[in-house]
């Protein structure tokens, strides 16, 4: 055996030579001195207790909240109605995060994981064995932390079987047998915890444990019927490596953000998997998780979003704010998940080699390290090392000492057994007989008693995280060589060059890029930037014209066309236009959103409406103009071949919207005309969107594709209309004595409608209930209910109450304006409908305008 210096040792050349993943593409050392200058002259390898937080993660969130003023959710005033839509934008953040979407679960925010595995042992339908059948059981791995070995606290009151399963006997078990008829019928639910790592080892278990228990095909699940579902403790687990809930769907996914970021502390959730969250049942509800209730009477309805039920009183909404600069930090500083995940297990996998290696002057081991694999397959084994340090004569040295002579070297580890007391048990052969007998002599989980009679009651845990080096590496590989390995020491040369010289397995698939797919109008000429389209449908006679002219008694005539490509900017006017499968093509395709993701309107930002958009389709570019600032211009279509694209999930009234984000360059534009940080987002090309708002016609929701409008494809608004408004306003303003008028046009862009149609007939386009303009068909679906955005002078951004306040005054109290129009066309594939202005307009009268 050679006898190789310290420098040898711990040399980085060494650890680069068998790892190819570490750092993030820059140097590890400067991001340290940039973002966390405070652990200076500290190793700090305990980010299984807690990671920590960057300081640009801080300064965002102070910024952010600095800048913003955030109401209670649970009010609807401007600030309340911010917080609520910024929540919500972290809630998708979070799915994103997981590879999953709002359709297949819903976030509870918790004050932690332990309380997200509280509400699960409160709200799982247990039921008890009975003559009708077998009762529910909870089953768990022996190897799982404390608060989910609880949950057998809350089912012990409700009479149901508890099964610890060890490990092995996930796959050992595992049988194939046949159902009978009696269990086939049964829907008993049962409940298998599992963690996604452990704590006390850093082991990874299977994420295909979770389908498998599911379908019954793993033990225990395949020696019992009933229903099965999958309770995953990632909080370990996500600290460092990407989970795909899209490929392991499991039910149950209790979370700590702090493990992730570093803070907020006190702050976790619980992701449910939406086709299970209505078998979850609840007795108690809090402010705020109620549709409705009585004082006097034992009446009581629940909200139907699991959400709003489960989540009792005000959420910390600050807290869960700052999740989304974490979120934003760790990708600006790693790259993903998995860089994180390989950077870390690199440490994790050196440092276990070469401490497996060190021998003392003897031959020895220095220690005993509680694994069940050599750190070769990053998919088994996460950045967590536990071990015991063994004195020249095999004793065990006391974990409380190692603590104590690690912290006067500024190292910080954890010691004991991790709140994990099974696996604790397995790995240091401590009887269930010994956990009581240390308990009389006066040990107690977490206290400093190391050693009963010789054996040990815990161990020592290193775990390194994304902010971690080889230089924490290398302090505590001397701490461990000048403090506790008898000199001179040895290596075992045969197992360090087989551990060195093995091909690791790791994990370097890419990851997904985005493959927009174009949008194809048919056989449109571009000339000019304008549009040439051939209309499916032919143009209606003038026969036809006639008739209807003369069953409604009057005219109608398309006078402007107006489309929105950046919502809330303001209108681009056209001559003509194609009509696209969402409405008027590039109409709200993009939108603006804060540095949290929440769409920016002008009720929040009145100057949006002084941003111009100019779209020509002949250079397929959309480009933003606004006084004072050179124009920006991105393309109409992302680039196939840009996979550098990021997608997210937005909301639009309601709605959880896919988008893709526009650039930096035009995010730089934004901020700077706004003066505060935002992006500029579209629709997804792939997404579908549609519309599912409830209202009915012949029993039928109407289920239309729209973009990222609020209701509908188009809004309309009628000339006459706008008059008979005008005239009340200067009414107003004469009996007022006010010389301040709106003019015609000023006030017809103030309701930011696509269509506008000349009228005799003051707001006669609400007893419409089908119109066609031109050669296109379309059905009116509902009124437009106004708000305070109509207040927005749309060329100056000032803000004034009318035409509101005449608004409701002149229509008796009703804030409504225009109609909502869904395209009900039927086209082929080989040619564009157009729509022109000068176009006529042949409305169809409904039956009764209370259908709308």
């Amino acid at each position: 055996m050679e006898n190789p210096s310290l420098r040898d040792l711990c040399s980085f050349e060494t650890f680069s030579t068998s790892w190819k993943h570490y750092g993030y593409g820059g140097d590890q050392q400067e991001l340290i001195d940039r973002e966390f200058k405070r652990i200076k002259g500290i190793t700090y390898l305990d980010h299984a207790g807690t990671t920590l937080f960057p300081e640009s993660h801080i300064k965002a969130f102070h910024e952010d909240i600095a800048r913003n003023v955030y109401g209670n959710p649970h009010s609807h005033n401007p600030s309340s109605r911010l917080t609520h839509d910024t929540v919500e934008s972290v809630r998708y953040r979070v799915l994103e995060h997981f590879n999953t979407t709002p359709d297949e679960y819903s976030v509870i925010f918790t004050s932690g994981c332990t309380a997200a595995l509280k509400l699960v042992a409160d709200s799982f339908p247990w039921k008890s064995a009975s003559t009708d059948g077998p009762g529910s059981l909870f089953c768990y791995l022996t190897d799982n932390h404390t608060s989910v070995v609880g949950i057998r606290g809350a089912t012990a009151l409700q009479g149901v079987a508890v099964v610890p399963v060890q490990p092995h006997e996930v796959e050992a078990k595992a049988t194939i047998r046949k159902s009978t008829n009696e269990e086939q019928g049964s829907s008993t639910p049962n409940l298998f915890c599992y963690p996604a790592q452990s704590n006390f080892s850093g082991r990874k278990y299977p994420l295909r444990y979770v389908k498998g228990i599911q379908s019954q095909q793993l033990y225990p699940a395949c020696e019992h019927g009933g229903r099965w579902f999958v309770l995953l403790d990632a909080a370990c687990f996500v600290g460092c490596s990407p989970l795909d809930l899209s490929k392991h769907p499991a039910d149950f996914v209790p979370i700590s953000f702090y493990k992730m970021f570093g803070f907020p502390t006190g702050l976790g959730a619980l992701l449910v998997r939406n086709e299970t969250a209505e078998i979850l049942r609840k007795s108690y509800f809090g402010g705020g998780t109620a549709a409705a209730y009585l004082v006097n009477e034992k009446y009581f309805v629940p909200r139907p979003n699991v959400v709003s039920r489960f989540e009792d009183g005000t959420i910390a909404f600050l807290d869960i704010i700052s999740l989304h600069h974490g979120f934003e930090t760790l990708k600006k500083l790693t790259g993903s998940m998995l860089n994180i995940q390989l950077h870390t297990f690199g440490l994790a996998r050196y440092t276990y080699t070469v401490l497996s290696c060190l021998r003392h002057s003897n031959g020895k081991p220095v220690m005993q390290i509680h694994c069940d694999n050599e750190f070769q397959n990053i998919v088994e084994q996460g950045a967590i090392l536990n071990f015991s340090l063994l004195d020249c004569h095999g004793r065990t040295v006391g974990y409380s000492q190692v603590d104590k002579m690690a912290s006067l070297f500024n190292i910080h580890v954890r010691t004991g057994c991790f709140c994990n007391t099974g696996i604790c048990q397995h790995y240091l052969a401590i009887s269930n007989h010994d956990v009581k007998t240390n308990l009389q002599a006066g040990h107690v989980c977490g206290d400093n008693i190391d050693v009963v009679e010789g054996r040990p009651t815990g161990s020592i845990r290193v775990s390194f995280g994304y902010m971690s080096s080889f230089e924490d590496c290398q302090n505590f590989l001397r701490f461990i060589a000048n403090c506790f390995v008898d000199k001179p020491f040895t290596l075992d040369q045969e197992r360090l060059g087989r551990l060195m010289t093995s091909a690791p397995v790791d994990i370097t698939a890419s990851s997904q890029s985005f493959h927009p797919t174009p949008i194809t109008y048919g056989k449109a000429g571009h000339e000019n930037g304008q549009v040439i389209g051939q209309s499916v449908r032919e143009v209606p006679s003038e026969e036809d014209v006639s008739k209807e002219r003369k069953k409604n008694g009057s005219t109608h005539t398309l006078t402007n066309l107006f489309i929105y490509p950046v919502k809330s900017c303001a209108s681009f006017e056209v001559a003509e236009w194609p009509l696209g499968p969402q409405g008027l093509l590039y109409d709200r395709f993009w939108m603006v959103v804060n540095e949290n993701g929440v769409c920016l309107s002008q009720k929040r930002e009145p100057k949006l409406c002084l941003i111009q958009p100019v779209i020509c389709l002949a250079s397929n570019t959309l480009q933003l103009k606004v006084s004072g600032l050179k124009p920006v211009a991105i393309p109409l279509e992302p680039s196939v071949k840009n996979s550098g694209l990021r997608t997210s999930h937005s909301k639009v009234c309601g709605d959880s919207v896919q988008t893709v984000d526009c650039g930096e360059k035009v995010s730089a534009w934004l901020s700077e005309f706004l003066g505060k940080p935002c992006h500029l987002i579209r629709q997804s090309p792939d997404f579908l969107r549609e519309i599912k708002n409830g209202r009915r016609k012949a029993g039928d929701f109407y289920l239309t594709a729209l973009s990222l409008v609020n209701e509908a494809q188009f809004l309309l608004i009628n000339r006459a209309s706008v008059s008979i408004l005008q005239q009340h306003i200067d009414n107003r303003q004469e009996s007022e004595n006010k010389d301040t008028c709106l003019d015609m046009e000023r006030l017809v862009q103030r309701f930011r409608a696509n269509l506008v149609i000349s009228g005799q007939e003051p707001f006669v386009e609400e007893s419409w209930s089908h119109l066609t303009i031109g050669a296109s068909q379309f059905q009116v679906i509902g009124r437009c209910g106004r708000c305070q955005m109509i207040g927005v002078d749309q060329k100056s951004a000032a803000r004034t109450q009318e035409p509101l306040r005449s608004l409701s005054e002149c229509r008796s109290g009703k804030v409504t304006f225009g109609v909502y129009l869904t395209d009900q066309s039927t086209r082929n594939s080989t040619a564009v409908p157009v729509l022109s202005v000068g176009a006529h307009v042949i409305p169809q009268i409904s039956e009764s305008a209370d259908n709308l």
